[in-house]
């Protein structure tokens, strides 16, 4: 099993890259999150779908954020019941 730190980092990195890519101008996700929050007038299935794929990585990363945070948070297993 992987350690928390592991998950994130490896969360992180496709993030970072297969999240952003490409690079230049801007991120592509960037754009494609601009295009919906200005209407989304004229994107086709093919930019639904790129906007899917650029922000699995982002969502991955969030679910992985979460996981860690409630684990963090629950008491041990062999804690005494609280009163």
């Amino acid at each position: 099993m992987r350690s928390d730190r592991q998950r994130l980092i490896l969360a992180g990195l496709a993030s970072v890259t297969l999240g952003l890519a490409p690079f230049a101008p801007e991120p592509h996700v960037v754009g494609k999150i601009r295009w919906v929050a200005g209407g989304a007038v004229g994107m086709g299935a093919m930019d639904w779908g790129d906007l899917l794929l650029h922000g699995a990585p982002w969502a991955w990363l969030l679910f992985e954020l979460a996981l860690v945070v409630r684990d963090r948070l629950r008491p041990p297993a062999d804690a005494p019941p609280s009163p």
